[in-house]
């Protein structure tokens, strides 16, 4: 790891924005700092106790979190729905990068159907 991060600018665009983009959200300054603060992130024994309706989104291709929103619904234990946006709607990216419209209407559809407005 740490060579990694002293060679990032020799990586791949992602992953040297990845790596700079952690540094600079984090305020840590090397690899070990890096990992303990991202060590934090972990809902393992925070999802059973969410209680209210949630609403998972995955991305089929998504290249930072691959498989953590499906081990995130699986925790959870509250009415829950997942929703896969895919490569064959052009959402299948991190965040659905280039179908925001699309998240947008899912998400305020589930909001309408979990509210009831």
């Amino acid at each position: 790891m740490d060579n990694l991060i002293s060679h990032r600018a020799e990586a791949p665009s992602s992953q040297r924005w990845g790596l700079s983009n952690g540094f600079w959200t984090l305020g840590v300054a090397t690899a070990q700092e890096l990992i303990d603060e991202f060590s934090k992130y972990d809902l393992t024994h925070v999802a059973e106790q969410i209680t209210c309706p949630t609403l998972v989104c995955e991305a089929q291709n998504d290249h930072f979190f691959s498989g953590q929103p499906r081990i995130l619904y699986e925790a959870l234990h509250c009415p829950k729905t997942l929703v896969t946006f895919t490569a064959a709607e052009g959402a299948e990216e991190h965040c659905h990068v280039g179908a925001l419209t699309l998240f947008h209407q899912r998400m305020f559809d589930w909001l309408d159907d979990t509210l009831g407005f």
